[in-house]
Formats: C-alpha cells, sequence, structure tokens
C-alpha cells in the first residue's frame, strides 16, 4: 500500500488532521482549518489547508508520472485500479456515508443515496478502458490509416462540496480510464469525507503513486493554478455558471480541454393528465432533497391551470410536513444548508425579490430551539407570474421553489426555455406523444418523462446554454481527456 493510512474502519469524526494525498505521500501545510457541523455548529475535526507550492508539486508529480510510467498505456492496469477503487468505496460506504451526513449535513438516506451511485461508475469506466478503440482503412492501395486515440496529460479535477464523492469519481474516473494523470481540488466543507475518500484510494494495491492526487483548500488558489498552469492538459469542474466564465476565460491562454457541468434552474411542467399522486411526491423531493442544494434540484413548477389548485395545496401540505433535523438522526427529511452563511445568503435573496412573487409557503428559519444553531431553512414555494424575476433568472442554491402556471403546451415550453440554463427538466403527462414533443422542444441536456434525477452511468449528461460545456458520464466523458492521432502509413 502507498501511504501510511489503513483502509479499515475507523471512527468517522477523526482526531487526527485530515491530510493530502501527494505523489503517494500524505502531506501536511503550514495553515490548518477547522471543519463544522452545519447542523449545530460544533467542530468535527481539523484539517492542513493546501499551500500554492504543493499544489505545483502536485502538477508536476503527475506530469512526471504520466511521462514515465506505463500509466498511459496499460489499459489492463488502468481497469484493475478502478475496480479496485470501487470495491473500496462499496465496502467502506456505511462509515462514509455517515460521515457525509455529518459533515455536509444531507440526510443519511441521501448520501447512501450517493455512496450507492459510486462503484457502479468506476466499474463502468473500468469497462470503458479495456473498450477504447480506434478505426483504420485502407484509403487507396498503398495507403493505410490509422486512427488512435491517446490521453491528454494531466487533468485537474474540480469538486463542489454538495455531493463530493460521487462527482469525484464522476469526473476522475473517465480521466484515469483514458489514461490521464489527475490532480484534485476537494471542498474544505467536507475536508473529512474528502481525506477518507483519498485514504480508501490511495489503499488500492495496483494504482501507482502520482497517478492520483487529492488536496483540500477552503479558497481558489490551487484551482486557479490548476486552471493557469501550462502543465495541465484539461480541467473537470463541476459548480456555479459564474466561476465556470472565469475558469473559460481563464483557461484560454493555454488553450485547454474544458468539461464545465454549471449550474441548473430544473423545470417540472406538469400537466393536468399526470399522475398527481406520482408527481406531487417528486416535486417534493425535487426541492428537499440535499436541501435543494442541487443543481438537477426541481427549483420551478409549471403546472396546466386547471390542476394547478390542487397542485399548490397539495405542495403545501407535503412542504409544511418535511421534518428537519441533522443528517445522520434517523427520523429526519432534509437536513441543514452547508453553512450559516449560505441560509443568510437565500434568506437576503428571497427578501431582495418578494416583490415579484406571491408567498404561498414563506419557509426560512425554523423556530425550534433544538435546530436555532444550524444551518436550516425550512422549504419555501413562491408563486411567479414574470419569468424575469430573480427567483426564475438565477439559481437559489436551496429549499425554495417557484410555482408557475401555463394553459397550453407551447407556454409551458416558452416558460421553461425563458432562463440561461439548459441543465435539466422533468415533464408529467400521460400523454407519451406530448412527452417526446415536449423533450424535443426543451433546451436542456437531459428531460426525463413521469421521473426526476434519473442518472445512468452509461448515458451522457450535460447542460445545454449556460449550464455548461461537454458531457459526463457515458463514453463521451472519457473522450473529454482523449487526443486524437491520426496514422497515415504510405507502403
Amino acid at each position: 500500500m502507498t501511504g501510511d493510512f489503513a483502509a479499515t474502519p475507523r471512527d468517522p469524526l477523526r482526531t487526527d488532521t485530515a491530510r493530502h494525498y501527494i505523489g503517494g505521500n500524505w502531506v501536511e501545510s503550514a495553515t490548518t482549518g477547522v471543519s463544522y457541523s452545519p447542523a449545530d455548529g460544533t467542530e468535527l475535526g481539523t484539517y492542513y489547508e493546501v499551500e500554492k507550492d504543493q499544489v505545483a508539486e502536485a502538477i508536476q508529480v503527475a506530469k512526471r508520472t504520466f511521462a514515465t510510467h506505463e500509466w498511459r498505456t496499460n489499459r489492463q492496469l488502468r481497469a484493475q485500479v478502478l475496480n479496485e477503487m470501487a470495491d473500496r468505496i462499496e465496502a467502506a460506504a456505511d462509515e462514509l456515508a455517515l460521515l457525509l451526513a455529518r459533515e455536509n449535513g444531507k440526510t443519511l438516506a441521501q448520501a447512501q443515496f450517493e455512496l450507492s451511485l459510486t462503484p457502479s461508475k468506476l466499474r463502468y469506466y473500468a469497462a470503458e478502458a479495456l473498450t477504447d478503440s480506434g478505426r483504420g482503412a485502407r484509403v487507396r492501395p498503398g495507403v493505410y490509416s490509422l486512427l488512435l486515440t491517446e490521453p491528454v496529460g494531466v487533468a485537474g479535477v474540480i469538486v463542489p462540496w454538495n455531493s463530493p464523492v460521487v462527482l469525484a469519481v464522476r469526473s476522475f474516473a473517465p480521466a484515469l480510464a483514458a489514461g490521464c494523470t489527475v490532480v484534485m481540488k476537494m471542498p474544505a466543507q467536507t475536508a473529512l469525507v474528502n481525506t477518507r475518500l483519498a485514504e480508501l484510494l490511495a489503499d488500492c494495491p495496483s494504482l501507482p503513486a502520482g497517478v492520483l492526487n487529492v488536496f483540500t483548500e477552503s479558497g481558489s488558489v490551487g484551482a486557479e493554478l490548476l486552471v493557469s498552469s501550462p502543465d495541465v492538459a484539461a480541467i473537470s469542474y463541476t459548480g456555479s455558471t459564474a466561476v465556470g466564465r472565469k475558469i473559460m476565460s481563464n483557461a484560454g491562454a493555454t488553450l485547454k480541454r474544458l468539461s464545465l457541468e454549471l449550474g441548473g434552474k430544473t423545470p417540472m411542467i406538469v400537466f393536468a393528465d399526470a399522475d398527481l399522486d406520482a408527481a406531487v411526491p417528486t416535486l417534493v423531493a425535487g426541492i428537499t432533497t440535499f436541501a435543494g442544494q442541487f443543481c438537477m434540484a426541481g427549483s420551478r413548477i409549471l403546472v396546466e391551470s386547471s390542476v394547478a389548485d390542487e397542485v399548490r395545496s397539495r405542495l403545501v401540505t407535503a412542504l409544511n410536513q418535511v421534518k428537519l433535523g441533522p443528517g445522520d438522526a434517523e427520523d429526519s427529511q432534509m437536513g441543514p444548508l452547508i453553512d450559516l452563511a449560505a441560509r443568510d445568503r437565500l434568506e437576503a435573496l428571497i427578501e431582495d425579490s418578494l416583490g415579484d412573487a406571491e408567498v404561498i409557503l414563506r419557509g426560512g428559519r425554523p423556530e425550534e430551539e433544538e435546530l436555532a444553531h444550524g444551518a436550516y431553512f425550512r422549504p419555501a414555494l413562491l408563486g411567479v407570474r414574470d419569468t424575469d424575476s430573480p427567483l426564475v433568472q438565477r439559481e437559489l442554491f436551496g429549499p425554495v421553489a417557484t410555482f408557475e402556471v401555463f394553459q397550453t403546451e407551447d407556454e409551458a415550453v416558452e416558460k421553461a426555455n425563458a432562463t440561461e440554463y439548459g441543465l435539466a427538466a422533468s415533464v408529467w403527462t400521460a400523454d407519451g406523444a406530448r412527452g417526446l414533443r415536449m423533450a424535443d422542444a426543451l433546451d436542456a441536456g437531459t428531460v426525463w418523462t413521469n421521473g426526476w434525477a434519473v442518472v445512468l452511468d452509461q448515458f451522457e449528461e450535460g447542460g445545454f446554454k449556460q449550464s455548461g460545456l461537454g458531457r459526463l458520464n457515458g463514453h463521451r466523458a472519457v473522450e473529454e481527456f482523449q487526443e486524437y492521432k491520426h496514422i497515415v502509413q504510405l507502403t
């Protein structure tokens, strides 16, 4: 094994300071930070805050490893490592889920759901590592042409805090499958999760030192260096559209490959013939899953006028019954936001926009004393007529949804497409032909009919418009980290 941490189960609330994993070694820094519980503000543990020269060293280690090791050419080795990673995460899923619930705040059931998505992605990309192929042809007598793929080099991965395990894997697994080496920035909000994940990955006996390097930071110095460094050939970033634009601008000097999954304002479109018994609970889940801190959160509810009053009434009843509590409490249905700053930001944004809205369900800070010290925010539902409202146009990233009414199918499409985002959409109807018409008309990278948030490893996901560039999942994700080489043989 590389490093000096074991992969055996441990107390999820670690007493040592969480370190970085660079070049096969566990690395400390001069500065430390504290990880706090979003449920009550208590200290969970400490972590080392990465330094710029440590990130620079990680990039150089990854560059040397790519240049000198067989990793980039040995697809059997890559598949073996990815399968080993899947085995270790699967074995530690309960431990990781508990730590994730405590540090990130999502409920234990949702943390377990996140972990359940992870091993299959690694195994899918293990298979992709073995099945990559090129093309060949005899162009004319005596002239043979081959088209082959090669890994681009060092890949920089920038991971968000809302689902750090599965979203880390979603980016680094295809990069490793392609033959790249990786330097990965993880968010300080989940520092303890980050390090436990890195421990499990480092424990893989076939993983060469320097292939995967992981660091944690609360700021952006390390991430900015990944974007600006000429030695990093590709960036995979999941996060806000505003930051994605900065990355695209700053990466221009080195003409980096960019894969950006950015913000979303997912419209949940309910027609009068929909099965409301199935639709309404899913609409509630779209608002409350991960406390709405989810790029595919169902943050816009569009309902056909003839059933609007019934849907609105059902939503108010269901949202009022959502039980808030710590992520690791068995009866919690929605945990806190990631921190108090996120709660205050959301509260201020709603206050500033109430002039554009009808308050159907106010939401906001809970009154219960036992929740007073946490970053809790009760679900809110706000009626909106004008699609230019900031409540419609901005990604709120919290358990807040707008409620809009439409008369016709064309109006539903017009309203749904009225934002700069195009990550996903959901359509509820018993009419299969209408479901397909809507899917064709909606500006979204993923459209679900009579469902929401179904993600499949073998099928690509990503955004239209300002929701991103490139695709993750599926074979296309591997291509984000590959270059094509054309070889012409003349005889």
